[in-house]
């Protein structure tokens, strides 16, 4: 009794402090229905934020990695029920979003009453963040008989020249793939029966967690088959979990993307793959109206093979990822260190950059990624393309002029609601350009498997060509005012077009590699290690220079060595070490390491009321004992 009598004068203390200066920005009514909160603890309470080991001799490095994950998701779990019976949420049950926690909501919430939760669960002193999660939108010569349809596949070069084409012909000269290479397709799933994916796909899994989304009458599990995702206008109109939705038909987007990356090539039908021997992995995470966030990045760390609790382990993980999704915010914690961790693991994300006409959003202006902007067939912004700093390069997204001779085709089905027999499509959009990219990264990566994500990014981005002007000299410039077609310049559609033959060219010279580092404690010393990097085709590596690409201020002594150490500022933080490598041949590769410095957990309390993180409120419980003890005496006198 005590320890409820404790709990619920915190909880007036907070619900006090959120009628008071403290109070959030209030969520606007016509925002998305949220169907739970991710939630970022700080980091020296958070479970998920510290790298655990398991010395036991039975497990090799990824049963450590599955079982320490297994217990900090537990205890995450654990803190979460707690946040939630202090803050008086309903929740109908806890889990993860990446590394942030997950509370779901016992029934969906939007406007006021989503931002009074979100405002008490803000105020719990263990909470440094949180986020509603809500449903995000989605956003390939060979003798195929549909090749023909496929203009983005050529190039300048060809009989009937493509000036903002892949220039795929020459590139297939070179090299058309490693079987061995798998790109996950993080999307709907895929129609797993098509015969132009035959023999091209891995075992996936299903991330969509809520029934009302997912559209095949279960939760998460092994299949990734994409039942449709359509929406009725009077499920637009009716049910709120669906307001603001697109009415329309089944999609079909995940099929559509795994044919445009690996549709069996050269075997005299349908349509031709970007990789011709490259696996898919499905990972399907949206349903009916998108992705919820926490299913999107679960989904993303299973590809990379992380673990994620609840889900077996993955047996192939992905060198590259395909993301073709973009929502309405900035990007958040949740997203970022999602991307920290699957570019630690080795994995490539290439999203798109988004159809909003506008300024990037999450997660294509998170740090680490490849985003992907749209052009048309003449090489101008595609009119519904997102734009801006953060954009890697551009690539083909298809458009409207002079239908459908300007659109992208590949493999598809013509159910318009539930699965009907294989077909092929035509679509536009930067979710279509995301993938050229991460295919052209799938073949660089056959030539050289030491290419770690940076190095792919950079090298692509070396080897494009540049910008047209099909709109002329004088014609628009892309800006915030000239959002629609527009001519590009690099500081808005990036570096410039894709070309898969020079990017092919440049996947041989040197490869920076850098141990992976991950968290480490404020004030640790490190090791900046490459001494794994390669040079290739009999060359050697002659020089290292390492430099400091973003953080706090650091010296950096022995910067010219393979292997050097040094001590990290007494502060939390992240860094961006880059290490550039320069071969006997003069040519220079480069990578860069990403650090995070944690604080360690506090000591746990002498005494603790409630378990969960009860230890960690400090001063609140102190002051809440006042309060529940002047309230005491005031009922005594009564008597």
């Amino acid at each position: 009794m005590f320890a409820n009598m404790l709990r619920a004068g915190v909880l007036a203390l907070i619900g006090l402090a959120a009628g008071g200066s403290f109070a959030a920005s209030p969520v606007a009514g016509g925002e998305p229905v949220a169907f739970g909160l991710i939630v970022g603890y700080r980091d020296g309470v958070n479970p998920l934020s510290r790298e655990e080991t398991d010395r036991g001799p039975w497990a090799d490095r990824r049963a450590r990695m599955a079982s320490a994950w297994q217990r900090a998701s537990q205890r995450s779990r654990e803190r979460t029920e707690q946040l939630a019976r202090d803050t008086g949420v309903r929740a109908r049950s806890v889990g993860e979003a990446g590394r942030a926690a997950l509370l779901r909501f016992d029934r969906p919430m939007k406007g006021q009453d989503l931002g009074d939760t979100m405002r008490r669960v803000r105020l719990h002193p263990d909470v440094a963040w949180v986020e509603p999660n809500v449903l995000v939108r989605r956003q390939a010569t060979p003798n195929d008989m549909s090749y023909g349809n496929q203009w983005y596949l050529r190039g300048p070069g060809d009989g009937i020249p493509e000036l903002a084409g892949l220039n795929l012909t020459p590139a297939w000269d070179v090299t058309t793939g490693l079987g061995t290479t798998v790109v996950a397709v993080v999307d709907s799933g895929v129609r797993l029966t098509h015969s132009d994916l035959a023999g091209k796909l891995v075992p996936g899994h299903d991330f969509v967690s809520e029934l009302h989304v997912a559209n095949d009458g279960d939760g998460r599990d092994a299949d990734p088959t994409d039942p449709g995702d359509w929406v009725t206008p009077t499920e637009r109109d009716n049910n709120p979990l669906f307001a603001g939705c697109d009415a329309g038909f089944s999609s079909w987007h995940g099929t559509f993307i795994a044919g445009q990356i690996a549709a069996s090539t050269n075997n005299g039908q349908g349509v031709a793959g970007i990789n011709w021997q490259a696996k898919i992995l499905p990972v399907r995470v949206s349903g009916k109206c998108g992705a919820l966030v926490s299913d999107l990045l679960d989904g993303v760390r299973w590809a990379a093979g992380l673990p994620v609790a609840g889900a077996p382990a993955n047996p192939n993980p992905a060198k590259v990822i395909n993301l073709s999704f973009s929502g309405s915010s900035a990007c958040s914690p949740a997203y970022q260190e999602t991307v920290d961790d699957v570019t630690t693991a080795g994995a490539l994300l290439v999203v798109a950059a988004g159809n909003n006409s506008a300024p990037l959003t999450r997660p294509a202006d998170c740090d680490g990624v490849m985003a992907v902007a749209a052009v048309r067939r003449d090489g101008a912004k595609a009119d519904y393309s997102s734009f801006g700093g953060n954009v890697a390069l551009s690539a083909p997204g298809g458009s409207l002029e002079n239908f459908p001779n300007n659109l992208l085709y590949a493999t598809s089905d013509s159910g318009l609601t539930t699965p009907g027999v294989e077909t092929y499509g035509y679509k536009q959009g930067t979710s279509f350009s995301a993938p050229m990219a991460a295919g052209v990264a799938s073949l660089m990566l056959a030539r050289n498997p030491a290419l770690t994500p940076h190095a792919l990014i950079e090298r692509m981005q070396a080897g494009v060509r540049p910008h047209l002007q099909p709109l002329g000299p004088g014609g628009p410039v892309c800006s915030t005012v000239n959002n629609g077609a527009c001519n590009c310049t690099a500081a808005t559609c990036g570096a410039g077009l894709l070309d898969a033959n020079s990017a092919l060219q440049l996947a041989t010279g040197p490869a920076a590699v850098i141990q992976p580092i991950g968290q480490v404690v404020p004030g640790a010393v490190i090791a900046l290690d490459g001494r794994s990097s390669v040079a290739l085709g009999g060359a050697t590596i002659a020089s290292h220079q390492w430099s400091l690409e973003s953080g706090p201020a650091v010296v950096i002594p022995g910067n010219t060595q393979a292997l050097t150490s040094l001590q990290l500022p007494a502060v939390e933080g992240r860094w961006v070490f880059r290490l550039a490598v320069t071969d006997s041949n003069g040519k220079v590769g480069s990578d860069a390491v990403v650090v995070r410095a944690v604080a360690p957990p506090p000591p746990p309390a002498a005494t603790s009321a409630g378990g969960g993180g009860g230890g960690a409120f400090g001063g609140w419980w102190a002051l809440a004992l006042a309060v529940w003890s002047a309230g005491l005496l005031r009922a005594r006198r009564r008597r």
